[in-house]
């Protein structure tokens, strides 16, 4: 594991439904784990359209790190509406110190292969992450 930052692969299934919500809006959110085993970024759960930030919010493990991309849609106060992709590395405090370090370390590169993110948060807790603060970085 002394290689982690290039020894993470990226499974052709992320690429593949980053582009469904980027292009097609097909899902609201992706979120994506580390499979440590198989040394890859997998598609752990997608949201469908129809689901809310909330239910996004909770698909997200309270003590275990996780990618997670969401389609944030809002109006400007010129009153055109907008969408901007999320990206959020989810790492709460809770969650084990080694898992930490390799989704740290294999973030950037992760990142490069899901072309199109314009927001990227990093949450230790929800209130890093609410409505309210991707707003605030979406405009």
């Amino acid at each position: 594991m002394a290689n982690a930052a290039s020894g993470m692969a990226v499974h052709d299934d992320c690429k593949l439904r980053f582009l469904e919500l980027k292009a097609k809006r097909t899902y609201r959110f992706i979120v994506f784990k580390i499979e440590e085993k198989q040394k890859q970024v997998v598609v752990e759960k997608v949201g469908e359209p129809t689901e809310s930030y909330d239910d996004f919010a909770a698909s997200l493990p309270a003590d275990e790190c996780r990618y997670a991309v969401y389609d944030f849609d809002f109006v400007t106060a010129e009153n055109c509406q907008k969408s901007k992709i999320v990206f959020i590395a989810w790492s709460p405090d809770t969650s084990r110190i080694r898992t930490k370090m390799i989704y740290a370390s294999s973030k950037d590169r992760f990142k490069r292969e899901l072309d199109g993110i314009q927001v990227e948060l990093q949450a230790t807790d929800p209130t890093e992450m609410s409505l309210d603060v991707i707003k605030s970085r979406a405009y």
